[in-house]
């Protein structure tokens, strides 16, 4: 799956990953991160872009209350049917915007149509003259990335700009990533009020990228309480990096009232999703007792979990030493039946 530079700034900007997983440690030094733990390449959230599978924010269902078969066959996954609505309806009518972002969504995910980025900017193009913010902000990210058309940095960032002022919530996410890795104050201001307007659409990674900003006071005064809320709107989300981010804060009660029990929920849910710094943090937490029962052979199968992923943790290393070959041989199977489950 091909990912986009402007949504890859995530990483650079320190946005892709728990801002507190090497800043911020729980209570017990046997909890404590080490900046070297961090995985060397860890994995990559899913960003909602047009190339995510089944991402339904750059098609949107026409206005004016009339029913719309296309985008409905398009949600249920009908491709063909949603292709061969969307194009009944530009046949009628040759300004249907909303027809023509399906289609472009269509031809530049390859869903029920052969896979093709020239035609998909095409359509694009031809809803966003129609002034379609949803059209607009697409063709921005293809023309950040130089899928289906030229790469053009400028005009990308030009055709974000348009569709972030018509509202769309997915131009003012991607926009706001561009303004916060020029590092200037006056931008991460801006990035913020744009993140807000992303956040409030209830988009994950928009939700933990306002927490970071709140949490490090960068575009907006410090809140660790503000940062709490919208980390834990953004796991509501299903926002894996979001989930990591309130778990440290419930763990540690930094803008949230401490609850070891509840952070271990959220930990070993995001672990079980596969993030390698949930899987070493629930395998010290198993370690130690706290927010769950001290269980060692649990302990031993997520810290080979998160080692797999390049987590290694020479203090869990050394606190399961004592495990014998038998236990260890068990831990080696439940880790590699729940990789192979996932």
């Amino acid at each position: 799956m091909r990912r986009l530079r402007a949504l890859v700034l995530l990483a650079a900007l320190g946005l892709g990953r728990p801002a507190l997983a090497a800043q911020t440690a729980p209570a017990s030094p046997a909890l404590t991160p080490k900046a070297t733990e961090e995985p060397k390449k860890p994995p990559m959230r899913e960003l909602p872009t047009p190339y995510t599978p089944n991402y339904t924010g750059g098609a949107q269902p026409r206005g004016g209350g009339q029913p719309d078969f296309a985008y409905g066959a398009y949600q249920k996954g009908q491709y063909v049917t949603a292709f061969r609505e969307a194009t009944k309806r530009i046949e009628a009518d040759r300004k249907d915007a909303a027809a023509m972002t399906l289609l472009a969504e269509l031809y530049n995910q390859g869903l029920g149509v052969r896979q093709d980025p020239v035609k998909a900017a095409e359509w694009y193009r031809l809803a966003a003259a129609l002034n379609d913010s949803a059209a607009m902000s697409s063709l921005g990210l293809m023309a950040m990335d130089g899928r289906g058309v030229q790469k053009d940095p400028k005009a990308g960032r030009r055709w974000l700009e348009s569709a972030a002022e018509k509202g769309s919530p997915t131009a003012a996410y991607n926009l706001a990533l561009i303004l916060i890795g020029t590092g200037k104050p006056e931008d991460e201001a801006r990035a913020a009020t744009l993140l807000r307007k992303a956040a409030e659409n209830e988009i994950g990674p928009a939700q933990h990228a306002l927490g970071v900003l709140y949490l490090q006071g960068r575009g907006v005064q410090k809140d660790p309480s503000q940062a709490a809320e919208w980390f834990r709107r953004a796991a509501d989300n299903g926002d894996l990096a979001g989930e990591v981010e309130f778990a440290i804060l419930l763990f540690n009660g930094n803008g949230v009232p401490k609850d070891e029990v509840r952070a271990a929920r959220y930990f070993l849910h995001a672990a079980q999703r596969g993030n390698a710094i949930a899987q070493n943090r629930v395998a010290r937490l198993y370690a130690v007792g706290r927010g769950l029962q001290k269980n060692l052979l649990e302990a031993a199968t997520w810290n080979l979990m998160a080692a797999q992923q390049g987590l290694a943790d020479g203090w869990l290393d050394q606190t399961l030493s004592g495990l014998t070959n038998d236990e260890r041989k068990r831990a080696e199977a439940q880790a590699s039946a729940r990789n192979e489950a996932r």
